[in-house]
């Protein structure tokens, strides 16, 4: 089994309020998990209106799978260019 997890922080330029920010993220949050059906949620900066961190995990069996699949999950994430992207961690486990 190879579990992959990553966190994407995003930098919200035109929100001025958590209202605001609550809608950008809700957006990004379901796109990643329609689009990958991996687990997605906000794991930081959740005070903070001007910076979100999202986190994700995904599972499968091909660790080259997994790594291209996070790979893709970044991608989509600055394509859909509803904020900018900060920086971008992941890791990949085996078991």
């Amino acid at each position: 089994m190879v579990i992959g997890v990553g966190i994407i922080i995003f930098r919200l330029h035109d929100c001025h309020s958590l209202k605001g920010k609550r809608k950008v993220v809700k957006s990004i949050i379901a796109q990643l998990r329609n689009k990958f059906n991996a687990s997605v949620a906000e794991t930081g900066s959740n005070d903070i209106y001007q910076r979100a961190e999202v986190g994700f995990s995904l599972v499968g069996n091909d660790r080259k799978v997994i790594n291209s699949k996070i790979d893709k999950v970044f991608n989509l994430a600055e394509a859909l260019g509803l904020a900018e992207i900060i920086d971008t961690e992941m890791e990949i486990i085996n078991f």
